[in-house]
């Protein structure tokens, strides 16, 4: 079996990422949006604003400051990205919907809204109908939101936002735009195009396979359990399918220095840069990042987000983002956009052990300006918290 070392992994998962490739000059796009979603196949969405939101920032680590309400038109308003719970909440290709269509169809009712259910049978239908007839619409815009069902509850959803989801995960509405990143609700084949929609449904195992083959070409590298996290794919299905696609050749089998016993495995098609490079501050949920397991592997840099931590449990802060320099994971910045003083704020700074602390901190310093610009903000402020703070 071909072993890789530790060095080789990194570096095809950093390719294989689009961290390699030089931030384009000039006017940015749609074409290099796309370019990005070809890479790294799934953007994850998160609710949390603190510094900016998170689906923003994947494009901004490889391709540099660009217009963020124009990505944003493109992520939900071209018809080329649909909506979904592909890697959490995620926004994928609209030519993938059939390879999600097993997850619609396995959704089943939460016992939360089964109670809802049980007390009004027709409730769901009549939610549906008024998306029909007066789609878009959001929660708020129905003629019965219904009472939230309390603090226990799905994240304290009301029943009409309950039944809304649960029509969402089914496939039968989906996200037709997100002003204030709030989900307007629309029937499914009112937002994407017939052509997405049309085709034969594969099988279960057919779709589980195009995904794990999407995420080991996204990854370069990786285990079993990389590859299933990818797509959230269970691995009791995930590990007879990657077995089957590494004996048809469409895997290959390797071994990757400091990883155990456990089999890895690499895309055909993955490319080996000659060096480990790529500098960027990465979002908590940056696809290179989001599998914290396989984080600490690659780059024995252990890494936890904080939100729900007590503030006096926490250990780096809030909203911590790790910073990529020349293809290594050399520190993490705990930062917070204060619009009011249109302010970047670093509320800590923090070296990994080994680093240059003035070459990391020059170039940490370079890019939290590049990125306070990006914001329209005018000054990044640095509290003295940290090993690294100093040296910014």
């Amino acid at each position: 079996m071909r072993r890789l070392t530790l060095d080789q992994a990194r570096r095809y998962a950093l390719a294989a990422q689009g961290m390699t490739e030089p931030r384009p000059s000039g006017r940015i796009d749609a074409r290099h949006f796309r370019r990005v979603v070809g890479r790294i196949g799934v953007v994850q969405l998160d609710s949390v604003n603190v510094f900016a939101r998170t689906h923003f920032m994947p494009f901004l680590s490889r391709l540099g400051p660009y217009d963020r309400d124009r990505l944003n038109r493109w992520l939900w308003g071209s018809g080329e990205m649909f909506e979904y719970w592909a890697h959490m909440a995620s926004v994928v290709p609209s030519a993938h919907h059939r390879l999600f269509r097993w997850r619609m169809d396995r959704e089943g009712i939460w016992k939360t809204f089964q109670e809802t259910l049980d007390a009004k049978p027709d409730y769901l239908d009549r939610v549906l109908d008024q998306v029909r007839v007066f789609g878009p619409i959001q929660t708020s815009e129905l003629d019965d939101p219904g009472h939230k069902r309390g603090d226990d509850a799905m994240w304290n959803w009301s029943e009409g936002k309950m039944a809304l989801e649960y029509l969402f995960m089914k496939g039968a509405i989906t996200i037709a735009a997100r002003p204030n990143f709030t989900r307007v609700y629309d029937i499914t084949d009112r937002v994407l195009a017939s052509r997405h929609l049309d085709g034969e449904t594969p099988p279960i195992e057919e779709a589980q396979g195009e995904l794990l083959l999407m995420a080991a070409r996204s990854l370069g590298v990786g285990t079993a359990e990389d590859l299933a996290d990818y797509y959230r794919i269970r691995m009791p299905e995930a590990r007879p399918l990657i077995k089957e696609l590494a004996a048809a050749g469409r895997l290959i089998g390797v071994e990757v220095e400091g990883w155990g016993p456990r089999p890895a495995y690499l895309h055909p098609e993955a490319a080996l840069p000659r060096r480990p490079v790529g500098t960027a501050l990465l979002s908590p949920f940056d696809n290179l990042v989001f599998f914290r397991d396989r984080v600490e592997r690659l780059w024995d840099f252990h890494y936890r987000i904080e939100i729900y931590v007590p503030p006096s449990k926490r250990v780096y802060g809030y909203y911590v983002l790790p910073f990529l320099m020349d293809g290594r994971l050399v520190a993490r910045v705990d930062l917070k956009t204060d619009r009011q003083t249109r302010a970047l704020l670093v509320r800590g700074a923090f070296a990994e052990p080994g680093v240059d602390r003035v070459a990391v901190g020059l170039a940490l310093a370079e890019e939290l300006e590049m990125v306070a610009a990006w914001l329209g903000l005018d000054d990044v402020k640095v509290s003295r918290n940290g090993d690294l703070s100093t040296f910014l």
